[in-house]
């Protein structure tokens, strides 16, 4: 570094020290005072940087970005009954978001019922019940698929779900060919940092599998997973287990479905990854930047596509819901506003930003509309999305992209050394790195030495929430009552005859989603379904 500037430097602390000793990212990376060409000389532009829409994609998958349109802008909304959530996602699209994104109650994750005793009390509580194709029919009335693309937050009956989705497509007219979305539909996250699993790996990873050969048969448009390391940083891990973890899985499940007998180019372009957008804006670009680069050289190297479409890693990210706080809850519209400048800045296709209420309870309409504004704001008034990838070139984030993805390789290759992901998991190697993570970074904000703005400093006289979300306890009741009624009107012999055949296929090699698409539109529901894979794959207990 110029010894003009070092002597400057030494200077200027003689008399007015640094406000730290070590400045560190959000992950608790070692942030130098300042970077220089030193910093970069060894980052090739055509092999590592290049251009937008080109090999290693680094800049972005599109040519044009959004220059050409903006990123999907989807709210993650659901709760109680069908019918209310059917209302908030009409008022979201009245005020201009683009596409749906479905949460799910907590039953409906796990594959019960809403009449399960497990169930008493979190029906409708954290997301849409959805016991039956009844419930999503409700769910999308008036809604046509083939004008929104929707994403939905579903792992472990995944395939059932989407099962549901293409029968409400059918009776709208709809053709499966037009039908636009993603299931998350992943199940190693779960096993590692979420807990919403139901089956053991093993018929799990064939679940997916199936649904990558139908969709890729039979929806061509629709994204058959969504590899998320969301839940990971959720669980508290860092930016760069975040994205090593992530991709870690993805190549897990490209090498389950290989195994399967499908071809990798027939699948791989429809793969797709949800992210996490936490506070360090620089780190969170960087990571974004540096996961599309990883992943189309692993596409190319590892697995040997030809197709750019299989190498490049398209995602949606959310805001990070884990850094809102419940103490003064309006400094969370700025938290969310440079989460949503870091997804745009490191190149999304799709968006979700928090409300920000959400860490005392379920949003608001006036608080989601707010939280959807925020995209708007970025996107119409800002001008960063005038120009690609803009921050390409920065001694700073080229260096910080570089070391990220050097970092992420070290992850993966221990996990590869373990004999993958699955593996991987089975040891608990993932989790505890985590939670290593976590308690580390927890540590930090009880000791003050990393500021949480109403937390730990600036704080104020404790607020009392108003207008706060309440969850009616009528949802849970009628939605029984509903639930009684469709059982009472079924055809018997078509319940009986379908839960058979999904017991036969079970046992078979066949795939699950012809019998699945059959036994819904038969009204079979949810639960009586996963029961009949209960007994047949058994239930993934955590060892």
């Amino acid at each position: 570094m110029k010894k003009e500037y070092q002597e400057s430097v030494k200077k200027v602390i003689d008399r007015f020290p640094e406000r730290k000793k070590e400045f560190l990212s959000g992950s608790s990376e070692k942030i130098e005072r300042l970077y220089t060409p030193d910093d970069t000389q060894a980052i090739d532009f055509e092999t590592e940087i290049g251009y937008p829409g080109l090999f290693p994609y680094t800049r972005g998958v599109q040519p044009t970005m959004y220059r050409g349109r903006f990123w999907t802008m989807r709210q993650y909304a659901g709760f109680g009954n069908a019918e209310e959530s059917n209302r908030r996602y009409k008022y979201l699209l009245e005020q201009g978001q683009t596409g749906l994104s479905i949460a799910f109650d907590l039953c409906t994750q796990i594959g019960l019922d809403s009449d399960d005793p497990m169930s008493v009390g979190e029906v409708g509580k954290v997301g849409v019940a959805i016991d039956s194709l009844a419930d999503m029919e409700t769910l999308f009335d008036g809604i046509p698929l083939d004008k929104v693309s929707t994403s939905m937050t579903i792992n472990a009956p995944a395939a059932i779900l989407l099962a549901m989705y293409i029968a409400v497509a059918e009776k709208q007219g709809v053709s499966r060919k037009q039908l636009k979305g993603t299931i998350q539909n992943d199940i190693l996250k779960e096993y590692m940092a979420r807990g919403t699993y139901i089956f053991p790996p093993e018929p799990s990873m064939r679940l997916i599998t199936n649904t990558f050969q139908y969709c890729s048969e039979n929806i061509p448009g629709w994204n058959t997973i969504s590899v998320s390391g969301y839940h990971i940083r959720e669980a508290g891990s860092s930016a760069v287990q975040e994205i090593a973890f992530t991709i870690a899985d993805g190549i897990a499940y490209i090498e389950s479905a290989i195994k399967a007998g499908l071809d990798v180019n027939s699948f791989a372009p429809r793969i797709s990854f949800f992210f996490n957008a936490h506070n360090d804006l620089f780190e969170e670009i960087a990571k974004f930047r540096a996961a599309r680069k990883l992943w189309a050289y692993i596409m190319k190297e590892r697995f040997g596509v030809k197709s750019p479409k299989s190498m490049k890693l398209r995602f949606h990210t959310q805001t990070g819901g884990s850094t809102l706080t419940a103490q003064q809850p309006d400094n969370n519209i700025v938290r969310v506003a440079i989460q949503t400048l870091a997804a745009v800045l490191g190149g999304t296709q799709s968006l979700h930003t928090n409300s920000r209420d959400e860490a005392l309870s379920l949003p608001t309409e006036d608080s989601v509309r707010i939280a959807l504004r925020t995209q708007q704001i970025v996107a119409n008034e800002s001008g960063v999305a005038n120009t690609i990838d803009p921050l390409a070139g920065s001694y700073f984030v080229e260096s910080l992209t570089k070391k990220m993805e050097s970092e992420a390789k070290q992850y993966i290759k221990k996990i590869d050394e373990m004999g993958g992901m699955v593996h991987a998991i089975e040891m608990g190697y993932p989790q505890k790195q985590i939670q290593e993570s976590s308690y580390n970074y927890q540590k930090q904000i009880e000791k003050g030495e990393r500021i949480i703005v109403g937390v730990n400093k600036f704080t104020i006289e404790k607020e009392v929430p108003k207008d706060l979300l309440k969850i009616d306890e009528d949802v849970e009741r009628g939605q029984l009552t509903k639930l009684a009624e469709l059982k009472k009107n079924r055809n018997s012999n078509k319940v009986k005859e379908s839960l058979e055949k999904i017991r036969e296929t079970a046992r078979s090699n066949k795939n699950m989603m012809p019998v699945f698409l059959e036994a819904v539109k038969n009204y079979i529901t949810l639960g009586e379904i996963c029961g009949v894979l209960r007994e047949e794959f058994g239930e993934y207990t955590e060892g």
